[in-house]
């Protein structure tokens, strides 16, 4: 239910309807706006989500006015208590909607009159809503990168925990989407760990360099008051003020640095969502996903379609699609402010929401999703895909050069397909007919255990090695927690 603008608000309001003139800007404008200019030039429909931001903003600012003596203690106190009552309205989703009111920011100035008279007209003293606007976006901005941390943190939770049940689990491993070499799935599972935990160092990244606060540089040059922004800038959680007025008001690189590792963010949960597309499908059968992330069909009752992992893979290109329009809007402005601006809000909004549901949708699928672990052995034993280890037991048994190496196990993969075997099943006498080097002993590096268990290398596949990742993952992760 949209609350009650002030009184004060409407009688200005109609008086400018029947003057012809807007009240909002003063006596500059003798006609009032065209229907299509108040339609354009309102953004309260989408930055009323910034309303918490803006609201802490003001408070922080009404205190620095009144402990520098620009607003007498009272009439801080005031200004104070009323944002506070309008907190608590806001909360219980009493959110303006009048589109006269503009924004968020002159909505809330306005049920300030409403609240507290006159004196709410002191809070702007000493900023514009340039700096506003600025100081609730970062404000809004920064809780994005703290809630994509915390998703993430989950997420790689959730990778870890079904990487230490299949640390041992033999599946193929792919390049160009053909059988490689036999690799776990737990190591599998991790490389999604590993492109989670980048994510999460650049949204930290950004927030860090975002973390100034421009409040106090009002229009673009700054004011003649005696305020004190660093006071503000503490109150807010910020490490300290911006340091040019100019490039406090028209900076959006914070925007944009939390975009594009959305957008890096997104592409590595499309990928893992694209695996599971892949491995759903029936001439793979690696995994079966819970009815939870499924759909059905309208018309094929048998099907069981990966939507979730779908709507993920398609969330990417959308979530792309927003930075590229944040940097197009942002290319060509001059200093100070532009209306273009006003454009910033809506690409991250829709960003950071898609973002929210893809993590949230990919987390409850690692940790639900079935895994055929038979099916992912069978075809890890398929395709020849341990001729690598052969090529590697000449080089080591043999002290043959890899290259020459390398033809000769290009010759016994040809003998195996021609007779229909693994590489594992041809005889002795085969393989001694292609090479007079190799023996008995060379069964033993042709099964795909044998080949998991000898790549022991520092990030190797071999499940030692993936249990090692695994311990430091988990501890790193439990030392966030406990801090």
């Amino acid at each position: 239910r949209p609350i009650t603008i002030a009184r004060a608000a409407k009688e200005r309001m109609a008086d400018s309807e029947n003057r012809g003139a807007n009240s909002m800007w003063g006596g500059r404008f003798a006609q009032g706006p065209a229907a299509v200019m108040r339609e354009i030039n309102a953004s309260l429909p989408f930055d009323k989500r910034l309303w918490r931001q803006d609201i802490a903003g003001s408070i922080a600012h009404a205190r620095m006015l009144g402990a520098k003596g620009i607003l007498t203690t009272d009439e801080a106190s005031q200004i104070i208590a009323g944002l506070e009552a309008i907190h608590a309205e806001y909360a219980a989703g009493n959110l303006p909607e009048d589109l006269d009111l503009e924004d968020i920011h002159m909505a809330t100035e306005a049920r300030l009159a409403d609240k507290i008279g006159p004196v709410a007209g002191r809070l702007h003293t000493a900023r514009s809503r340039n700096d506003q606007v600025a100081t609730d976006f970062r404000l809004f901005v920064r809780d994005c990168a703290d809630e994509v941390d915390a998703s993430l943190a989950l997420l790689q939770r959730a990778l870890v925990d079904r990487a230490a049940e299949h640390a041992d689990t033999v599946m193929p491993g792919f390049t160009h989407l053909q059988s490689a070499q036999p690799v776990t799935l737990g190591h599998h599972l991790m490389a999604y760990h590993e492109m989670i935990g980048r994510d999460r160092s650049r949204f930290r990244d950004a927030r860090a360099r975002m973390n100034l606060s421009p409040l106090g540089a009002a229009a673009l040059a700054g004011t003649g008051f005696p305020t004190d922004r660093h006071m503000t800038a503490a109150a807010l959680g910020f490490d300290g003020p911006t340091r040019n007025s100019l490039d406090s008001v028209s900076d959006r690189d914070f925007a944009l640095d939390y975009l594009m590792a959305a957008t890096q963010c997104s592409l590595h949960l499309s990928r893992l969502a694209e695996e599971f597309v892949i491995w759903a499908s029936q001439p793979f059968g690696f995994i079966s996903l819970p009815d939870a992330y499924s759909t059905g069909s309208s018309i094929m009752p048998q099907k069981r379609n990966p939507d979730a992992a779908e709507l993920v893979r398609g969330h990417a290109g959308r979530i792309m699609g927003c930075m590229t329009a944040l940097c197009v809007t942002m290319k060509g402005l001059p200093l100070a402010y532009s209306k273009d601006m006003q454009d910033d809000k809506p690409p991250l909004f829709e960003a950071h929401d898609l973002l929210g549901l893809s993590i949230t949708a990919m987390t409850g699928m690692v940790e639900t999703t079935s895994f055929r672990t038979e099916r992912m052995r069978a075809l890890a034993e398929s395709g020849f895909s341990t001729a690598t280890d052969l090529a590697d037991w000449l080089v080591r048994e043999a002290n043959v050069p890899f290259r020459e190496a390398h033809h000769i196990t290009g010759r016994a993969v040809k003998a195996a397909e021609e007779a229909g075997l693994q590489l594992a099943a041809l005889p002795i006498a085969t393989l001694k007919g292609i090479d007079t080097r190799i023996d008995e002993r060379v069964y033993a590096v042709l099964t795909v255990d044998a080949s998991v268990a000898s790549r022991k290398s520092y990030g190797g596949t071999a499940p030692d090695q993936v249990r090692a990742r695994i311990a430091e993952a988990r501890a790193a992760l439990n030392g966030e927690a406990g801090q």
